[in-house]
């Protein structure tokens, strides 16, 4: 979970308004109250012409307090068909209310059109492929797509099926909110279509994650062991690979049915190990502590959890905040109203421990925020480096127009370089890290034929090798949500909903047009990942397309 999912503080920046309301607008559901839940929710009243209808969630505070501030306000009970315990429940009870509209019965409530699927990772394939089943439900689903390759080809084979009354795929889009931010579609935009530095021969490009905020969500949190929940590169860096991929795979525009192939990798390799956060960097002066709050060096250690959840320097209580990350230790921090009755809670919670006689399985169902950090059970990367290569890919011409004016000849007039367009050998490097003071501000640089870039999170400086003129382009962020992209990604995908619903577009324009983003890429950003892995794991430099012949194409084609 990134810093930047929290609530924005700049009061000074205004999103913009939504889209203008239809007459039946999108009625959705959200499955998984949490804070990618909350904060889609968010996005959907702030940015978007849907309306949010309904909420599943087991945790009974969270789903109430999504259903009073979003959906059904002061009402009780809420209205029938608006809250769910869970997405079994609700599969099972819009199942029963297709029956009964089909039936004739009067006055059956309204289903929802689409579904915001932010449950836990692992949960990813069952809830989709429920969805799927049930058909005409369009999808958007929190990233990562699931944490294994396998389930991912099993969510892309479902969702393949998922087919509204038409006889239409559905709409379907991917938690990728980096997409969407105002700061990378400028980029893109640079890169692609301005080609401000010609064809791109590299990018370096790195996610700081904050020495603190990956002890909270890879040490402590939920996405600590590899086993339970899957590689940090896929949980935490999933939509960086994407973005390389988009900036130097895709092709500048598929809005288009007739968009040309994408440019696709040649080799990819990885190094990276779990390298700080494990019992040999230990200090000798902790002794034989395991919680923070009976550690001998608890005031003295930057990690002390009573620093980072109690204290005035981070995001502790006493910062005032109730929101993330405290929101993950105490679900309903929000409830507890002075500062020492939250402070109280939050202790409390930091206390609890475990030992050597407590069975690996509870363990590993919860999370122990008051553990200490080199004594953990987490096993995932905080270092990790990935390249990835492609080769020079000229495609075969069409016709250029000759010297004199004419068309339809084959000579090529143009030097051959320029008939590359972004085709030609290059590379990218792609460098996660947990020990930063920035918390998710990432910075990349990217190097052209004719000039190179610098891109942090909120500025985008070009310098032109011909010229020797820098520009620096300054991206407005109408939230903190990712630099706007979760904003960007809900409007997205509900005015594609909409578009369909409401105003005759077919659902394949919407993805192109809207989504921007098809199902194949979503696949092959995800299988990025795992072959990244595979290329760690073994020490090894993989050949991309004979993996992904193997791996995927052979797998989809065996059904």
């Amino acid at each position: 979970m990134d810093m930047d999912d929290k609530t924005p503080r700049d009061q000074g920046v205004v999103p913009p308004p939504p889209p203008s309301v239809s007459e039946c607008p999108p009625r959705l559901l959200v499955i998984g109250a949490g804070s990618r839940g909350r904060a889609y929710g968010r996005a959907v009243i702030s940015s978007s012409n849907g309306v949010l209808s309904a909420v599943a969630e087991p945790d009974d505070y969270k789903r109430n307090k999504f259903g009073t501030t979003m959906i059904w306000g002061s009402t009780l009970p809420p209205p029938e068909g608006a809250s769910f315990r869970d997405w079994r429940e609700f599969v099972a009870y819009e199942t029963e209310r297709r029956a009964r509209a089909e039936a004739g019965e009067k006055d059956v409530p309204l289903g929802i059109d689409a579904a915001f699927v932010c449950v836990l990772d692992e949960m990813h394939r069952a809830v989709v492929v429920a969805l799927s089943k049930l058909g005409g439900i369009h999808i958007m689903c929190e990233k990562p797509m699931a944490t294994t390759l396998d389930h991912c080809l099993d969510m892309y084979k479902a969702l393949q099926d998922n087919v509204d009354a038409t006889g239409q795929q559905t709409v379907f889009s991917i938690g990728h909110v980096l997409r969407y931010s105002p700061h990378n579609k400028l980029l893109r935009k640079l890169l692609l279509e301005d080609r401000v530095i010609g064809d791109i021969l590299s990018v370096v490009h790195t996610e700081p994650v904050g020495w603190w905020h990956f002890t909270h969500s890879y040490v402590r949190g939920n996405w600590r062991r590899e086993r339970t929940s899957a590689p940090s590169l896929l949980t935490k860096s999933c939509h960086d690979i994407d973005v390389l991929l988009w900036l130097l795979c895709s092709p500048p525009d598929c809005s288009s049915r007739g968009c040309p192939p994408p440019h696709l990798p040649s080799t990819v390799s990885s190094t990276g190990s779990l390298q700080y956060f494990k019992k040999s960097r230990k200090p000798l002066a902790a002794g034989a502590a395991t919680n923070c709050l009976s550690c001998p060096i608890e005031q003295s250690c930057k990690y002390s959890a009573k620093r980072i959840y109690v204290g005035p320097e981070l995001v502790g209580v006493g910062t005032g905040n109730r929101g993330w990350p405290l929101s993950i230790v105490i679900p309903d921090i929000e409830s507890y109203g002075t500062g020492q009755d939250a402070e109280a809670a939050v202790l409390a919670n930091l206390a609890e421990d475990y030992d050597d006689n407590t069975p690996n399985a509870e363990v590993a169902e919860r999370n122990w925020f008051g553990r200490c950090v080199y004594e953990s059970d987490n096993d995932v990367c905080d270092e990790q480096i990935v390249t990835i290569s492609w080769d020079e890919d000229l495609r075969p011409s069409s016709p250029l127009s000759s010297q004199d004016g004419s068309s339809g000849s084959t000579a090529l007039t143009a030097p051959l370089a320029d008939n590359l367009r972004g085709r030609g050998s290059k590379l990218a490097t792609f460098h996660m890290v947990a020990q930063t003071k920035e918390v998710c501000e990432r910075y990349t640089r990217l190097y052209g034929v004719d000039g190179e870039i610098f891109a942090d999170s909120r500025t985008i400086t070009v310098h032109n090798f011909n010229t020797g003129q820098s520009i620096t382009h300054n991206t407005q962020v109408e939230s903190l949500g990712h630099g706007g992209g979760d904003a960007g990604l809900t409007r997205q995908f509900v005015m594609a909903v909409d578009m369909v619903k409401n105003h005759g577009w077919s659902t394949d324009r919407a993805q192109r047009e809207l989504i921007g983003c098809t199902l194949d890429e979503v696949i092959r950003s995800h299988a990025m990942v795992f072959c990244a892995e595979k290329a760690r794991k073994e020490r090894k430099v993989v050949d991309w397309p004979e993996w992904w012949s193997k791996e995927v194409e052979s797998k989809l084609d065996s059904e």
